[in-house]
């Protein structure tokens, strides 16, 4: 496969990271792959010729050293694989759950009025290489792995080989697997913590009585890491 696409080589520095400050910070592996998992579909970051590419692609992750190696494909119609330069480093974003916050959520409103509106949300940033993968053998592991994954909470869970090999085949050969090799990872958990302990617990109790699947899932994970900062973002 050729790559004839020329590029300076990028070098990471901390103004390449997210803006983390220190009560939002999440480093656990085992945490970040969770969410990750939890959340597959990663809006995949490169660079090609004419810049900045953002493609959205459902991921696999593992466990490998250092950080983790994440597994999806594209349409083999997708420049993806052939504009990438190897060696570049590409960055894979998974959203975790988000909720607005309303400055009446707080106790602090009542008190001073001194309170404003923000946005809470959990995201993983994963930088690394990517490695594609074209040969029938590797796309057909990789495919029924990710299946497989998917599938497994399922009643009846499908299997690739549920479907006639013929047509199987045809399939893999219009799409091109990836391996992302993860060289960094960063979790931003950004929710309330640099709320004093009454406004924490004002957030907890309205995003609950909120009733949905987003709100309840930070209000989850506030419960879980609350803690009075004084960083803001």
């Amino acid at each position: 496969m050729g790559n004839a696409i020329s590029c300076v080589p990028y070098s990471p520095t901390v103004e390449n990271q997210v803006y983390l400050p220190s009560a939002f910070q999440e480093s656990r592996t085992d945490v970040l792959h969770a969410m990750m998992r939890a959340n597959p579909l990663a809006t995949l970051v490169t660079v090609s010729e004419a810049g900045l590419v953002a493609d959205h692609i459902p991921m696999q992750v593992r466990a490998a050293v250092p950080h983790g190696l994440l597994r999806g494909h594209v349409a083999r119609a997708n420049p993806l694989w052939r504009r990438h330069p190897a060696g570049q480093e590409a960055l894979a974003v998974f959203q975790g759950p988000q909720a607005y916050i309303s400055p009446s959520l707080y106790p602090t409103k009542r008190e001073t009025g001194a309170v404003v509106p923000t946005w809470d949300y959990a995201v993983v940033h994963a930088y690394g290489s990517l490695r594609f993968i074209e040969d029938a053998a590797g796309l057909l592991e990789l495919v029924s792995s990710l299946t497989d994954a998917h599938e497994a909470s399922r009643a009846t869970p499908w299997k690739v080989a549920d479907a006639p090999t013929d047509y199987i085949d045809k399939m893999l050969g219009a799409i091109v697997g990836f391996e992302f090799s993860i060289t960094r990872i960063t979790g931003k958990w950004k929710v309330s913590q640099n709320r004093n302990a009454a406004d924490q617990r004002g957030v907890i109790d309205g995003l609950r009585a909120a009733g949905d699947a987003q709100s309840q899932a930070i209000a989850d994970l506030l419960a879980t890491r609350g803690g009075s900062s004084g960083d803001r973002s």
